[in-house]
């Protein structure tokens, strides 16, 4: 076919426009270039007041990042030179992140020492990441461990990856207020995200790996670690997955690396031997990478990585916080009330309250020595010891419950004792079941019930319920939702559904399973018979309405339900129901001239 001329072209008339599609079309390119200009604006002044700090750190007016770290007790061992890292984040606003494994419902104090030398950075300006382990924890990190950790169902890791977001993305909430608390106002240049490793690590391929990764690893490095060592000469020895490990931690650090720029890692003292291989794997793949757009094969002092280990926690006995040690105190109010975190830490020794106050809280340096001076003229008061109590509990459960477990030690403990009463104890044992029953909530919906309080990270109510399988397979959602809390009778439940303002974290796809990465499907009316669809692995069905109200239903058999004197909102009428729906087929299939 001959080719249209170019007088054809410029004689044929332009497509009609109307005036307001013409008009919106323009406001739309306006508004995006404002943007645009607003926000290479911002980044502008944000680089021209780092520069400015940096100015008055070098000139001694002012603290660096390391320094503050330091001062606070953060710092173990530093992997690629303490004042090379030093000079990195003075001129350079540079990422960071600590990597968790989702491995429990719920994080541990032990947890806190990585997690708050990354919140720190978070409030002094750098980039902070929280890396939530979703493949990983399928594997296990072996570090520290001499047996293989138990297998997990998959309903059960998926319903603690679920959680643990859920208290993550809380803890974050809490850390701004905290901040903001202690003179830290929020600016534009902070930067924080939530990542989890399914998202590369589900479609990696063992090819790219071992292309990209695997060329640079020495097996005689790896064997000569001393986990491994330990590992091989016990009777359990170690397993392919978990000898793999650290190569899917260094995995983890390059994709943050190259789409994030996160040049830190933050970790536990365990995780030196980790760290020091993800430091190496980076720098393999960033200066032999196949693509010469990513490759970077000048060494630039600037791009190079770094990692920090925190001093190990121990309990006044020398014995290590943590799961595997068998003595983790929880951060999830549902597993630890905020009453009785509050109270282990009120029972703090003297000789590490004042350390315990550097490495948990906000509170200044120089308050902290005011506060210890007044402390010592009357230890008996344990006023660090309340200040350290209080400040943790509204870090991990956030102000209003550090409040009332303020107000209610207090005025449980005699003067100058830290001994409860047994009456206490058990008052505060009848408080923490009743939290937990399956009950119906009228402040749960703000939007259908004008007069409800708003849920929100701090007052969101039990996550965990269980629930009867008879309801799950043969109820509707807005049924299930009564029953689950989160709404307060099934009209609200169906209004909820229309509006569609409840979620269920799965996807009606044909595996008919939720994925590994934390997302939620909206529930639409045309889902209001199918709940079964979205049960995960036969027992689990996880639900969600607004932004922090979550619900983990765990499915039983009913004769297990009733067995365990269990009960859920609507569950007598539905069973009544039940019964006569069957006693009506019943009576529909007898023959009448038998």
């Amino acid at each position: 076919m001959a080719a249209t001329s170019f007088f054809t072209r410029l004689a044929r008339p332009s497509p009609y426009v109307c005036k307001q599609c013409l008009r919106n079309r323009s406001i739309a390119r306006e508004t995006r270039r404002a943007i645009s200009n607003g926000w290479l604006q911002k980044t502008y002044e944000a680089e021209l007041a780092w520069k400015d700090q940096a100015l008055k750190i070098k000139a001694g007016e002012k603290q660096s990042m390391m320094t503050i770290l330091e001062e606070r007790g953060y710092i173990k061992d530093i992997a690629g030179g303490r004042d090379a890292l030093d000079s990195l984040m003075i001129e350079k606003r540079i990422g960071a992140y600590v990597g968790i494994d989702p491995t429990a419902p719920s994080l541990h104090v032990g947890h806190l020492l990585p997690l708050m030398a990354l919140y720190w950075m978070y409030v002094s300006g750098f980039h902070a990441v929280t890396l939530l382990g979703g493949a990983t924890a399928k594997v296990g990190d072996p570090t520290g461990r001499t047996t293989s950790r138990d297998s997990v169902h998959s309903a059960a890791q998926k319903a603690n990856m679920v959680s643990m977001h859920m208290q993550i993305k809380k803890l974050w909430v809490n850390v701004e207020a905290l901040a903001l608390k202690h003179g830290y106002k929020k600016e534009w240049a902070w930067k924080r995200a939530l990542l989890n490793n399914n998202a590369w690590l589900n479609t990696l391929t063992l090819p790219e790996l071992m292309r990209d990764l695997g060329s640079g690893v020495r097996l005689g490095a790896m064997l000569s670690r001393d986990t491994v060592k330990t590992r091989l000469q016990s009777g359990d020895g170690m397993s392919f997955a978990e000898f793999c490990y650290p190569l899917l931690q260094a995995w983890d650090w390059w994709m943050m690396y190259h789409r994030n720029g996160i040049q830190l890692q933050i970790g536990g003292s365990d995780q030196y031997g980790n760290i020091c291989a993800g430091i190496d794997a980076v720098n393999h793949i960033r200066k032999t990478h196949h693509d010469p757009a990513v490759r970077q094969e000048k060494d630039e002092p600037l791009m190079q990585p770094y990692g920090i280990t925190t001093p190990l926690l121990t309990t006044p006995s020398g014995e290590k916080f943590g799961k595997s040690a068998g003595n983790a105190v929880w951060l999830d109010p549902e597993m630890l009330s905020s009453f009785k975190l509050y109270q282990f830490f009120l029972r703090t020794s003297d000789e590490i309250v004042e350390r315990y106050l550097k490495l948990f809280t906000f509170v200044p340096l120089h308050h902290i020595d005011l506060v210890m001076n007044k402390h010592a003229l009357d230890p008996s008061k344990r006023i660090a010891q309340h200040l350290l109590a209080k400040e943790l509990v509204e870090l991990a459960h956030g102000a209003a419950a550090a409040g009332r477990a303020e107000s209610e030690n207090k005025e449980l403990f005699s003067k100058g004792t830290t001994q409860i009463e047994r009456s206490a104890i058990r008052q505060e044992i009848a408080k923490s079941m009743s939290e937990v029953k399956n009950s119906p909530r009228s402040d749960i919906s703000p939007s259908l019930n004008p007069k409800a309080p708003a849920v929100t990270a701090q007052n969101a109510p039990s996550k965990n319920v269980i629930l009867p399988r008879s309801l799950i397979n043969e109820g509707a959602f807005p049924r299930i939702l009564y029953a689950a809390g989160l709404v307060s009778s099934r009209s609200e439940g169906h209004r909820l559904v229309s509006n569609q303002g409840a979620y269920v974290a799965a996807e009606p796809a044909q595996s008919r399973e939720m994925g590994d990465q934390l997302s939620w499907t909206p529930i639409k009316n045309f889902h209001a018979q199918s709940p079964p669809t979205f049960v995960i692995d036969g027992s689990l069905l996880v639900l969600r309405v607004g932004k922090w109200n979550i619900r983990m239903c765990q499915i039983v058999d009913d004769e297990e339900f009733e067995a365990q004197g269990l009960s859920c909102p609507g569950w007598d009428e539905f069973k009544a129901q039940k019964a006569a729906r069957e006693e009506i087929e019943k009576e529909d299939g007898r023959n009448p001239f038998a």
